[in-house]
């Protein structure tokens, strides 16, 4: 069984990331979202909150599960048992980044990293976006995975 965590903070789960979790299934058997705890980053949505909304959102789709977590990512890849780690890029600046992460996730823990590339109409998404425009009061469904 081919089995991938898509980690991140998603806060909140943008279209861009329901588009690579869709994506990712084509080549996974099971993905697990895992909600990691960023203590960099400031929470605008609870991290409870995040995670009901995303279990609904793939509440019909079995191969999807949806976890907390608060430790490396490569060792909450090991807790589930998966030997995958699936991210998406938008531009080059992700590239870098994720680059980077692949090869200490490699090195920490032997995890793959799969890297997909964002869908062009996705690629000026992102939770930065999001959390931004909807600090002041705009509409930001269009940027959110339909339910």
């Amino acid at each position: 069984m081919k089995k991938a965590i898509f980690p991140g903070s998603f806060d909140p789960f943008t279209i861009g990331h329901y588009d690579i979790v869709q994506r990712g299934l084509d080549l996974f058997d099971e993905i697990v979202i895992g909600i990691g705890r960023n203590s960099v980053k400031k929470e605008t949505f609870p991290i409870r909150e995040r995670l009901a909304a995303i279990e609904r959102l793939f509440e019909n789709n079995p191969k999807v599960r949806v976890a907390i977590y608060d430790c490396l990512t490569v060792d909450f890849a090991r807790e589930q048992n998966a030997h995958f780690i699936l991210r998406g890029i938008r531009c080059v600046e992700d590239f870098e980044y994720e680059r980077n992460m692949a090869e200490a996730n490699k090195q920490l823990g032997g995890m793959e990293t799969i890297l997909l590339y964002t869908r062009p109409e996705y690629a000026h998404i992102s939770s930065t976006l999001v959390r931004d425009l909807y600090s002041y009061n705009k509409d930001v469904s269009e940027f959110l995975p339909k339910r």
